[in-house]
């Protein structure tokens, strides 16, 4: 465990480029559980690349999607758990790769991971509730989602899952995640589900990971002041509260901040 803290400790240190989401998830993953087998998620993502390369590669972003979705949902048979939603392991990277299973977030690292592995464009694009993947190609592109086996989605179709979690497309279309915010993104699904289920020792222990990998997110610092708070760790939660004083350049936002923070000494006498 000690060296997974160490790698997300280096991760948060790092250029947005040079992350690899794939490793990044391993970190994660054996930070909770270090006897998982990170190996068969490597194999299978080089054993998937190598495959790729060796074929004749396709130049159209549907002949793409559709070899993406071939390896991973095929063959692998990596899709979404709806039987067990919540499951935490379906946010665990290494566990999605052994149960087969996971949520959009997670499923979407593998299929943009495996796409760049080989020099393809893809991304995921943050819908309310859900993760779409883009898949590019020679002039086009086309949406998938590897919840739902990597099948083809319409436009229309994406607005209509946005509007069902109760947001709705941007006029630009929807947010690409970049790599920091793919991981952030499966973190703090579980985070959110352990604070949901009153666990908030946990919930604080996956927050202090989430700070560790995004340090540069105040909003992440905020709800970690929080958690510590509640947890009667009143110097903890100053230090957070400064750290995201450090971070912001919301003036707003660092008057809100001034103001919690006055409160938590006030509170501490």
């Amino acid at each position: 465990m000690e060296l997974a803290t160490q790698q997300l400790a280096t991760l948060g240190l790092m250029d947005e480029a040079d992350i690899d989401t794939i490793e990044a998830g391993i970190a994660l993953s054996l930070a909770d559980r270090p006897q998982a087998d990170a190996g068969k998620l490597r194999r299978l993502v080089s054993g998937w690349a190598i495959t790729l390369q060796r074929d004749l590669a396709p130049a159209t972003a549907k002949g793409r999607a559709l070899r993406l979705a071939g390896l991973i949902a095929g063959e692998a048979g990596l899709t979404g758990d709806t039987a067990d939603y919540d499951n935490p392991l379906n946010a665990d990277l290494v566990a999605v790769a052994t149960r087969g299973l996971g949520l959009p977030i997670t499923l979407s690292i593998l299929y943009v991971a495996l796409a760049r592995r080989v020099g393809w464009r893809a991304d995921a694009l943050a819908l309310p509730g859900h993760v779409l993947v883009q898949v590019h190609g020679s002039g086009d592109s086309v949406l998938i989602d590897p919840f739902d086996h990597g099948t083809s989605v319409s436009p229309a179709r994406a607005g209509d899952i946005a509007r069902q979690a109760g947001g709705a497309a941007a006029a630009g279309g929807f947010p690409v995640l970049d790599n920091r915010e793919m991981l952030v993104r499966m973190l703090s699904n579980q985070a959110g589900r352990a604070r949901s289920n009153g666990d908030t020792a946990r919930a604080l222990i996956l927050h202090e990971r989430l700070t560790t990998i995004a340090p540069e997110m105040s909003s992440l610092w905020w709800e970690r002041a929080g958690l510590e708070q509640r947890s009667g760790r009143m110097a903890a939660a100053r230090a957070s509260l400064t750290a995201m004083l450090e971070t912001t350049h919301d003036r707003q936002v660092g008057a809100r901040i001034r103001i919690a923070f006055a409160a938590l000494t006030r509170s501490d006498n």
